[in-house]
């Protein structure tokens, strides 16, 4: 760390020095622009950015299936405006599994084919996407599913449990494009601005979505685990619909602690969000009880579903810890 001086020149104009090592590594000399980012009592001082989109270029040789999925989202969620996915030749079955995961993704679209290359580009501007809104829709999307696909298994509906299911990529759209904006904000304060959020709340917003990520892979293992099962006894029902009353409380207390803008109610929801986990561990127990006089395989069915509601009461106390953090005095 080095520090420096704070000096007046022409009686009303502050002025700093850079450490000249900094200014030869990021290219900045006299004449260069630079950008002030104010955030509360720091003042971020960075390079002017030119408006070029950054652009990457991947070798896709070799990837097939869900390993090129994966790539493709990894480049997406690095931040990269225009991706380039270069090979020798381009196989059908490569520019199928490109034009899938491109469609789970927000913004980005196919903008160019041929034989050696896809080119990807988002299409979108990162002062036009509000996180604040894509993590509301996390929450409504994966509590709903959470709640349909226990209606679904209780009520042996398998259209609903195939209709949770197919809901979950929803939430895997939003979760990719929370994360591309929050590594955008890490790497340039300029993007904190345009979203108009401070870059501690953006964290605080991406480390709930994945909570809310991970509830709704919950709701879509237990509609798959519907599947499996024909009929569900009236009096496990009963306890699987209370418990799930009980598990889906938290998260949305939680959620209400992590929006809320007073940070005494904050802490209060949260607080109240994280006291509610305990007791659901004795209800967990409960139908355990009632689960284990079932045969082997139902009873081993019940006991997953169990879990994942246990769990998503689990994540709601991690979205609370993120809500206490947000609320708390700043140093």
């Amino acid at each position: 760390m080095e520090t420096r001086k704070v000096q007046v020149t022409g009686g009303s104009t502050y002025t700093v020095s850079l450490p000249k090592d900094w200014a030869t590594e990021n290219d900045v000399s006299a004449g260069s622009i630079v950008e002030f980012h104010a955030e509360d009592d720091s003042l971020l001082l960075s390079p002017k950015q030119d408006e070029e989109r950054t652009e990457g270029t991947l070798d896709v040789s070799g990837l097939e299936g869900d390993q090129l999925t994966r790539a493709v989202m990894t480049m997406y969620v690095s931040g990269f405006d225009i991706i380039r996915l270069e090979t020798p030749r381009v196989s059908a079955q490569q520019r199928r599994t490109i034009r899938q995961a491109t469609q789970g993704l927000v913004g980005l679209e196919v903008i160019e084919e041929t034989s050696e290359r896809v080119v990807l580009q988002d299409l979108l501007d990162s002062s036009e996407l509000s996180v604040h809104n894509a993590i509301t829709r996390m929450r409504l999307v994966a509590l709903t599913m959470l709640s349909d696909a226990v209606d679904a298994l209780v009520e042996n509906d398998d259209d609903l449990a195939h209709d949770v299911r197919e809901r979950d990529d929803d939430v895997d759209r939003l979760w990719y494009m929370i994360s591309r904006v929050f590594r955008s904000v890490l790497r340039d304060p300029t993007a904190a601005s345009q979203i108009g959020l401070p870059r501690e709340t953006c964290f605080d917003y991406q480390s709930s979505a994945r909570q809310l990520e991970r509830i709704a892979d919950h709701a879509s293992k237990i509609a798959r685990l519907t599947l499996e099962v024909d009929d569900v006894p009236e009096d496990i029902g009963e306890g699987l619909y209370e418990l799930r009353e009980e598990a889906l409380a938290v998260p949305e207390t939680a959620m209400d602690a992590l929006l809320e803008d007073d940070a005494d109610e904050a802490t209060r929801l949260a607080t109240e969000a994280r006291s509610r986990i305990r007791p659901i561990d004795d209800s967990a127990r409960e139908i355990d009880d009632l689960i284990h006089q079932m045969d082997s395989q139902t009873a081993q069915v019940l006991g997953l579903v169990v879990d994942s509601l246990s769990r998503t009461a689990d994540y709601g106390g991690n979205i609370a810890e993120s809500a206490l953090q947000k609320a708390a005095p700043r140093p």
